[in-house]
Protein backbone atom coordinates (compact mmCIF):
# COMPACT_ATOMS: atom_id res chain seq x y z
CA UNK A 1 0.00 0.00 0.00
CA UNK A 2 2.85 2.24 1.15
CA UNK A 3 4.50 1.52 -2.31
CA UNK A 4 1.63 2.49 -4.44
CA UNK A 5 0.84 5.73 -2.74
CA UNK A 6 4.40 6.32 -3.09
CA UNK A 7 4.35 5.77 -6.89
CA UNK A 8 1.12 7.86 -8.15
CA UNK A 9 2.48 10.74 -6.23
CA UNK A 10 5.32 10.23 -8.01
CA UNK A 11 3.36 9.78 -11.12
CA UNK A 12 1.04 12.84 -10.33
CA UNK A 13 4.01 14.97 -9.95
CA UNK A 14 5.76 14.14 -13.18
CA UNK A 15 2.04 14.69 -15.33
CA UNK A 16 3.13 18.57 -14.55
CA UNK A 17 6.82 18.66 -15.56
CA UNK A 18 6.45 18.45 -19.26
CA UNK A 19 7.17 21.52 -20.73
CA UNK A 20 4.19 24.19 -21.72
CA UNK A 21 2.03 23.22 -24.06
CA UNK A 22 1.75 25.50 -27.01
CA UNK A 23 -1.26 28.04 -26.52
CA UNK A 24 -4.59 28.32 -28.10
CA UNK A 25 -5.64 31.44 -30.08
CA UNK A 26 -9.18 32.34 -31.67
CA UNK A 27 -8.96 32.20 -35.70
CA UNK A 28 -7.92 36.24 -36.87
CA UNK A 29 -6.05 37.00 -34.12
CA UNK A 30 -2.67 36.89 -35.52
CA UNK A 31 -1.86 40.21 -37.31
CA UNK A 32 1.81 39.81 -38.24
CA UNK A 33 3.09 36.55 -40.03
CA UNK A 34 6.09 36.70 -37.85
CA UNK A 35 3.17 35.22 -35.14
CA UNK A 36 1.98 32.50 -37.06
CA UNK A 37 5.00 31.20 -39.84
CA UNK A 38 3.01 27.88 -40.33
CA UNK A 39 0.05 29.41 -41.51
CA UNK A 40 -0.03 32.93 -43.21
CA UNK A 41 -3.75 32.52 -44.15
CA UNK A 42 -4.40 33.86 -40.97
CA UNK A 43 -2.89 37.19 -41.67
CA UNK A 44 -4.64 39.98 -43.60
CA UNK A 45 -3.60 41.00 -46.92
CA UNK A 46 -3.57 45.10 -47.19
CA UNK A 47 -6.28 46.50 -49.38
CA UNK A 48 -7.31 50.33 -50.37
CA UNK A 49 -9.20 52.05 -47.04
CA UNK A 50 -12.50 52.97 -47.56
CA UNK A 51 -13.16 56.78 -46.98
CA UNK A 52 -14.90 56.97 -43.61
CA UNK A 53 -18.45 57.86 -43.59
CA UNK A 54 -18.41 61.00 -41.48
CA UNK A 55 -16.24 62.42 -44.80
CA UNK A 56 -19.32 61.96 -47.02
CA UNK A 57 -21.22 64.53 -45.56
CA UNK A 58 -19.05 66.97 -45.49
CA UNK A 59 -17.03 69.49 -48.11
CA UNK A 60 -14.02 68.72 -49.59
CA UNK A 61 -11.77 71.98 -49.41
CA UNK A 62 -8.11 71.56 -51.14
CA UNK A 63 -7.09 74.51 -49.76
CA UNK A 64 -8.15 73.88 -45.88
CA UNK A 65 -4.56 73.65 -44.28
CA UNK A 66 -3.33 76.43 -46.40
CA UNK A 67 -1.35 78.61 -44.57
CA UNK A 68 -0.01 81.14 -47.03
CA UNK A 69 -1.13 84.13 -44.69
CA UNK A 70 0.26 82.36 -41.28
CA UNK A 71 -0.80 80.59 -37.96
CA UNK A 72 -4.73 81.31 -37.72
CA UNK A 73 -5.69 82.36 -33.69
CA UNK A 74 -7.30 79.94 -31.37
CA UNK A 75 -8.25 79.91 -27.88
CA UNK A 76 -6.30 80.32 -24.97
CA UNK A 77 -3.84 82.26 -27.35
CA UNK A 78 -2.33 85.53 -26.26
CA UNK A 79 -2.26 88.76 -28.58
CA UNK A 80 -0.94 92.28 -27.64
CA UNK A 81 -2.77 95.30 -29.43
CA UNK A 82 -1.49 98.91 -29.80
CA UNK A 83 -3.74 101.78 -30.76
CA UNK A 84 -2.00 105.08 -31.90
CA UNK A 85 -2.11 108.03 -28.98
CA UNK A 86 -4.29 105.67 -26.51
CA UNK A 87 -2.65 105.36 -22.59
CA UNK A 88 -2.95 102.56 -21.60
CA UNK A 89 -6.82 102.18 -22.37
CA UNK A 90 -6.99 99.82 -24.85
CA UNK A 91 -3.44 98.80 -25.52
CA UNK A 92 -2.54 95.88 -23.69
CA UNK A 93 -1.91 91.89 -23.96
CA UNK A 94 -5.15 90.11 -24.23
CA UNK A 95 -6.24 86.36 -23.75
CA UNK A 96 -8.83 84.84 -26.06
CA UNK A 97 -11.34 83.26 -24.01
CA UNK A 98 -12.05 79.74 -24.40
CA UNK A 99 -15.07 80.69 -27.21
CA UNK A 100 -11.72 82.70 -28.91
CA UNK A 101 -13.36 85.54 -27.85
CA UNK A 102 -11.48 88.92 -27.69
CA UNK A 103 -13.01 91.13 -24.69
CA UNK A 104 -12.26 94.64 -24.92
CA UNK A 105 -12.80 96.96 -21.72
CA UNK A 106 -15.57 94.36 -20.29
CA UNK A 107 -18.07 95.44 -22.71
CA UNK A 108 -17.17 94.26 -26.14
CA UNK A 109 -16.53 90.62 -27.19
CA UNK A 110 -15.14 89.72 -30.77
CA UNK A 111 -14.64 86.12 -31.76
CA UNK A 112 -11.00 85.73 -33.44
CA UNK A 113 -10.80 82.14 -33.31
CA UNK A 114 -10.03 80.81 -36.89
CA UNK A 115 -8.77 84.11 -38.07
CA UNK A 116 -5.68 84.90 -39.42
CA UNK A 117 -3.20 87.70 -37.57
CA UNK A 118 -4.16 90.04 -40.57
CA UNK A 119 -8.06 89.45 -40.28
CA UNK A 120 -8.00 90.10 -36.48
CA UNK A 121 -6.49 92.97 -36.70
CA UNK A 122 -9.00 94.22 -39.52
CA UNK A 123 -11.68 93.01 -37.19
CA UNK A 124 -10.78 94.88 -34.14
CA UNK A 125 -10.11 97.91 -36.21
CA UNK A 126 -13.78 98.05 -37.81
CA UNK A 127 -15.15 97.42 -33.98
CA UNK A 128 -13.01 100.41 -32.81
CA UNK A 129 -13.97 102.78 -35.66
CA UNK A 130 -17.52 101.32 -35.27
CA UNK A 131 -17.84 102.31 -31.69
CA UNK A 132 -16.25 105.84 -32.50
CA UNK A 133 -12.94 104.77 -30.21
CA UNK A 134 -10.68 105.38 -32.88
CA UNK A 135 -10.37 107.38 -36.04
CA UNK A 136 -10.64 105.56 -39.37
CA UNK A 137 -6.86 105.98 -40.43
CA UNK A 138 -4.75 103.94 -41.61
CA UNK A 139 -1.86 101.74 -39.09
CA UNK A 140 -3.36 103.11 -36.37
CA UNK A 141 -4.62 100.01 -34.88
CA UNK A 142 -1.79 97.17 -34.62
CA UNK A 143 -2.48 93.72 -33.44
CA UNK A 144 0.53 91.44 -32.93
CA UNK A 145 0.95 87.30 -31.44
CA UNK A 146 2.35 86.99 -28.03
CA UNK A 147 2.32 83.45 -27.05
CA UNK A 148 0.09 80.77 -29.23
CA UNK A 149 -1.21 78.94 -26.49
CA UNK A 150 -2.70 74.74 -26.40
CA UNK A 151 -5.73 73.56 -28.72
CA UNK A 152 -7.52 70.53 -28.56
CA UNK A 153 -8.01 68.16 -31.27
CA UNK A 154 -9.68 64.49 -31.62
CA UNK A 155 -7.83 61.94 -33.23
CA UNK A 156 -9.08 58.54 -33.83
CA UNK A 157 -8.86 55.63 -36.55
CA UNK A 158 -5.46 53.80 -36.86
CA UNK A 159 -3.83 54.96 -33.61
CA UNK A 160 -2.97 53.09 -30.88
CA UNK A 161 -5.02 55.56 -28.09
CA UNK A 162 -8.03 57.40 -29.97
CA UNK A 163 -9.95 60.43 -27.79
CA UNK A 164 -9.37 64.08 -27.65
CA UNK A 165 -5.64 65.43 -27.43
CA UNK A 166 -4.21 68.76 -25.58
CA UNK A 167 -2.00 69.59 -27.69
CA UNK A 168 0.97 71.96 -27.79
CA UNK A 169 0.92 72.98 -23.77
CA UNK A 170 4.06 74.91 -22.61
CA UNK A 171 5.83 74.39 -19.10
CA UNK A 172 5.59 77.41 -16.87
CA UNK A 173 9.46 78.22 -17.43
CA UNK A 174 8.76 77.74 -21.67
CA UNK A 175 5.95 80.58 -21.20
CA UNK A 176 7.83 82.91 -19.26
CA UNK A 177 10.56 82.87 -21.91
CA UNK A 178 8.25 83.27 -24.29
CA UNK A 179 7.10 86.55 -22.80
CA UNK A 180 9.87 87.93 -21.49
CA UNK A 181 12.39 88.02 -24.28
CA UNK A 182 10.08 88.26 -27.34
CA UNK A 183 8.65 91.79 -28.30
CA UNK A 184 6.12 90.08 -31.23
CA UNK A 185 5.53 87.03 -32.58
CA UNK A 186 5.40 83.35 -31.10
CA UNK A 187 5.10 79.67 -32.88
CA UNK A 188 3.88 76.84 -31.46
CA UNK A 189 5.61 73.47 -33.06
CA UNK A 190 3.53 71.88 -30.90
CA UNK A 191 0.04 72.39 -32.86
CA UNK A 192 0.92 69.41 -35.58
CA UNK A 193 -0.83 66.81 -37.14
CA UNK A 194 2.36 64.69 -36.23
CA UNK A 195 2.62 65.55 -32.43
CA UNK A 196 -1.69 64.85 -32.48
CA UNK A 197 -0.77 61.44 -33.85
CA UNK A 198 2.27 61.00 -31.06
CA UNK A 199 -0.49 62.32 -28.56
CA UNK A 200 -2.78 59.11 -29.62
CA UNK A 201 0.12 56.82 -29.10
CA UNK A 202 1.40 56.78 -32.51
CA UNK A 203 0.27 55.40 -35.61
CA UNK A 204 -0.70 51.60 -35.33
CA UNK A 205 1.08 49.12 -37.99
CA UNK A 206 -2.15 49.10 -40.02
CA UNK A 207 -2.45 53.08 -40.91
CA UNK A 208 -2.91 54.29 -44.45
CA UNK A 209 -0.70 56.67 -44.25
CA UNK A 210 -0.85 57.81 -47.67
CA UNK A 211 -4.83 59.45 -46.93
CA UNK A 212 -4.73 60.79 -43.92
CA UNK A 213 -8.36 62.56 -43.76
CA UNK A 214 -8.28 66.00 -41.62
CA UNK A 215 -11.46 67.76 -40.88
CA UNK A 216 -12.41 71.28 -39.58
CA UNK A 217 -16.35 72.17 -38.93
CA UNK A 218 -17.97 70.64 -41.79
CA UNK A 219 -14.86 71.32 -44.36
CA UNK A 220 -11.98 68.22 -44.80
CA UNK A 221 -8.95 67.49 -46.81
CA UNK A 222 -6.67 64.39 -47.49
CA UNK A 223 -2.74 64.50 -46.77
CA UNK A 224 0.11 61.70 -47.14
CA UNK A 225 1.88 61.54 -44.23
CA UNK A 226 3.95 57.93 -45.81
CA UNK A 227 7.18 60.37 -46.30
CA UNK A 228 7.39 60.48 -42.12
CA UNK A 229 8.84 57.00 -42.03
CA UNK A 230 9.80 56.16 -45.66
CA UNK A 231 12.52 59.15 -45.71
CA UNK A 232 10.86 61.84 -47.92
CA UNK A 233 9.85 65.33 -47.01
CA UNK A 234 6.41 66.15 -45.36
CA UNK A 235 4.55 68.97 -44.35
CA UNK A 236 4.04 68.93 -41.08
CA UNK A 237 0.55 71.27 -41.12
CA UNK A 238 -0.14 73.74 -38.21
CA UNK A 239 -3.93 72.57 -36.92
CA UNK A 240 -6.64 74.61 -34.82
CA UNK A 241 -8.44 73.87 -31.89
CA UNK A 242 -11.51 71.46 -32.59
CA UNK A 243 -9.63 69.76 -35.54
CA UNK A 244 -9.94 66.15 -35.97
CA UNK A 245 -7.84 63.80 -37.42
CA UNK A 246 -9.27 59.93 -39.13
CA UNK A 247 -6.42 57.42 -39.86
CA UNK A 248 -7.90 54.90 -42.21
CA UNK A 249 -6.72 51.33 -41.55
CA UNK A 250 -4.92 49.01 -44.81
CA UNK A 251 -6.19 46.24 -42.73
CA UNK A 252 -2.42 44.37 -42.49
CA UNK A 253 0.36 44.49 -40.69
CA UNK A 254 2.99 46.64 -42.19
CA UNK A 255 6.12 46.26 -40.87
CA UNK A 256 7.88 49.59 -41.92
CA UNK A 257 5.26 51.59 -39.46
CA UNK A 258 7.18 49.85 -37.08
CA UNK A 259 9.98 51.96 -36.06
CA UNK A 260 10.35 55.93 -34.29
CA UNK A 261 9.42 58.34 -36.11
CA UNK A 262 7.83 61.93 -36.18
CA UNK A 263 4.07 60.41 -36.14
CA UNK A 264 4.70 56.81 -34.25
CA UNK A 265 5.66 56.32 -30.68
CA UNK A 266 9.15 56.94 -29.61
CA UNK A 267 9.03 54.19 -27.41
CA UNK A 268 6.42 51.80 -25.57
CA UNK A 269 6.06 50.05 -22.15
CA UNK A 270 6.21 46.58 -22.38
CA UNK A 271 5.14 44.10 -18.95
CA UNK A 272 8.09 41.61 -18.13
CA UNK A 273 7.86 38.50 -15.81
CA UNK A 274 10.97 36.06 -15.13
CA UNK A 275 9.85 34.04 -11.71
CA UNK A 276 12.56 31.48 -13.16
CA UNK A 277 14.37 28.52 -11.00
CA UNK A 278 17.63 31.32 -11.13
CA UNK A 279 15.22 34.45 -10.06
CA UNK A 280 12.60 33.34 -8.06
CA UNK A 281 11.43 37.39 -7.87
CA UNK A 282 11.43 40.05 -10.50
CA UNK A 283 13.40 42.12 -8.57
CA UNK A 284 16.49 39.38 -8.63
CA UNK A 285 15.71 39.10 -12.26
CA UNK A 286 16.71 43.05 -12.82
CA UNK A 287 13.71 43.64 -14.29
CA UNK A 288 13.07 47.22 -13.25
CA UNK A 289 11.91 50.56 -15.34
CA UNK A 290 14.23 50.71 -17.47
CA UNK A 291 14.28 47.29 -18.16
CA UNK A 292 10.43 47.57 -19.33
CA UNK A 293 10.76 50.37 -21.61
CA UNK A 294 11.95 49.52 -24.75
CA UNK A 295 12.47 51.32 -28.62
CA UNK A 296 9.28 51.02 -30.48
CA UNK A 297 10.51 48.83 -33.54
CA UNK A 298 11.82 45.88 -30.60
CA UNK A 299 10.95 42.04 -31.29
CA UNK A 300 10.35 39.85 -28.74
CA UNK A 301 14.02 38.32 -28.79
CA UNK A 302 15.28 42.43 -27.28
CA UNK A 303 12.82 41.59 -24.93
CA UNK A 304 14.29 38.11 -23.93
CA UNK A 305 17.47 39.52 -22.79
CA UNK A 306 15.88 42.59 -21.05
CA UNK A 307 13.95 40.34 -18.47
CA UNK A 308 17.41 37.97 -18.29
CA UNK A 309 15.54 34.87 -19.50
CA UNK A 310 18.76 34.22 -21.54
CA UNK A 311 21.89 32.41 -20.31
CA UNK A 312 22.78 31.09 -17.39
CA UNK A 313 23.43 27.17 -16.55
CA UNK A 314 22.82 23.88 -19.42
CA UNK A 315 20.42 22.94 -17.31
CA UNK A 316 17.73 25.86 -18.33
CA UNK A 317 19.10 26.39 -21.69
CA UNK A 318 15.93 24.76 -22.88
CA UNK A 319 13.73 27.97 -21.37
CA UNK A 320 10.13 28.88 -23.19
CA UNK A 321 9.39 32.91 -23.49
CA UNK A 322 5.54 33.89 -24.10
CA UNK A 323 4.18 36.95 -25.62
CA UNK A 324 0.30 37.91 -24.30
CA UNK A 325 -0.30 40.60 -27.08
CA UNK A 326 -3.73 42.22 -28.70
CA UNK A 327 -4.15 42.36 -32.13
CA UNK A 328 -4.46 46.32 -32.67
CA UNK A 329 -6.77 46.00 -35.85
CA UNK A 330 -9.78 43.53 -34.50
CA UNK A 331 -8.60 43.97 -30.50
CA UNK A 332 -8.55 39.98 -30.01
CA UNK A 333 -5.67 38.68 -27.84
CA UNK A 334 -3.22 36.33 -28.75
CA UNK A 335 -0.84 34.22 -27.56
CA UNK A 336 2.23 33.38 -28.74
CA UNK A 337 5.53 30.70 -27.44
CA UNK A 338 8.58 30.45 -28.45
CA UNK A 339 12.03 28.80 -27.65
CA UNK A 340 14.78 30.93 -26.59
CA UNK A 341 17.20 28.58 -27.83
CA UNK A 342 15.41 28.56 -30.92
CA UNK A 343 15.70 31.96 -31.68
CA UNK A 344 19.22 32.28 -29.89
CA UNK A 345 20.58 29.35 -32.12
CA UNK A 346 18.39 29.29 -35.47
CA UNK A 347 19.09 30.37 -38.84
CA UNK A 348 14.82 31.14 -39.21
CA UNK A 349 14.78 33.40 -36.26
CA UNK A 350 13.37 36.41 -37.92
CA UNK A 351 10.84 34.43 -39.06
CA UNK A 352 9.68 33.35 -35.57
CA UNK A 353 10.27 36.46 -34.35
CA UNK A 354 7.45 38.80 -33.58
CA UNK A 355 7.33 42.74 -32.97
CA UNK A 356 6.19 44.06 -29.51
CA UNK A 357 3.19 46.48 -29.29
CA UNK A 358 2.47 49.00 -26.62
CA UNK A 359 1.18 47.21 -23.97
CA UNK A 360 2.25 43.52 -24.56
CA UNK A 361 3.83 41.14 -21.79
CA UNK A 362 6.18 38.71 -21.45
CA UNK A 363 7.00 35.80 -19.75
CA UNK A 364 9.55 33.26 -18.99
CA UNK A 365 9.29 29.54 -18.42
CA UNK A 366 11.92 27.05 -16.91
CA UNK A 367 12.97 24.37 -18.73
CA UNK A 368 12.18 20.12 -18.86
CA UNK A 369 15.01 19.77 -16.27
CA UNK A 370 14.41 22.49 -14.26
CA UNK A 371 10.87 21.35 -13.77
CA UNK A 372 12.09 17.60 -13.29
CA UNK A 373 14.58 18.68 -10.70
CA UNK A 374 11.80 20.58 -8.98
CA UNK A 375 9.81 17.32 -9.10
CA UNK A 376 12.41 15.53 -7.78
CA UNK A 377 12.91 17.79 -4.67
CA UNK A 378 8.91 17.99 -3.93
CA UNK A 379 8.85 14.11 -4.14
CA UNK A 380 11.89 13.63 -1.92
CA UNK A 381 10.90 16.23 0.54
CA UNK A 382 7.24 14.97 0.66
CA UNK A 383 8.84 11.07 1.09
CA UNK A 384 11.32 11.57 3.00
CA UNK A 385 8.56 12.29 6.51
CA UNK A 386 6.73 9.38 4.96
CA UNK A 387 9.32 7.00 5.01
CA UNK A 388 10.92 8.16 8.30
CA UNK A 389 7.77 7.91 10.46
CA UNK A 390 6.89 3.92 8.55
CA UNK A 391 10.24 2.94 9.78
CA UNK A 392 9.52 3.57 13.25
CA UNK A 393 6.72 0.90 13.03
Amino acid sequence: MQKLLLTGLIAATLSGCATMPTPRNQYGSYYAATQAPSDHRQVKQCHTAPQPGVIQRYEYAPDLLDQTFGDRLNPGDSVTLSVAGDDDLLSKTYILNGAGQLSLMGRYSLSLSGLTLGEAENAVRSLLVREGMVRDLANNVRLTIKELGSIGVAVNGAVFESGVKRIGVRQAVTRSVNLDSADAGDTNIGRTISTSLRAAGGVRPDAELRSVYIVRGTRWTQVDLSGAVYGSAVEDFQLQDGDQIIVPSAGCFQEALVKPSSVTAPGIRVFMSNLSRPANNNAGAAIGKEATNLPYGSRLSQAMFSANCVGGSAMNAGRKIVLFSRNPINGKSVVISRSIEGLVRGADRDSKDPYLMPGDAVACYDSFAMNLRDVVSVIGETATPFLFFNNLD
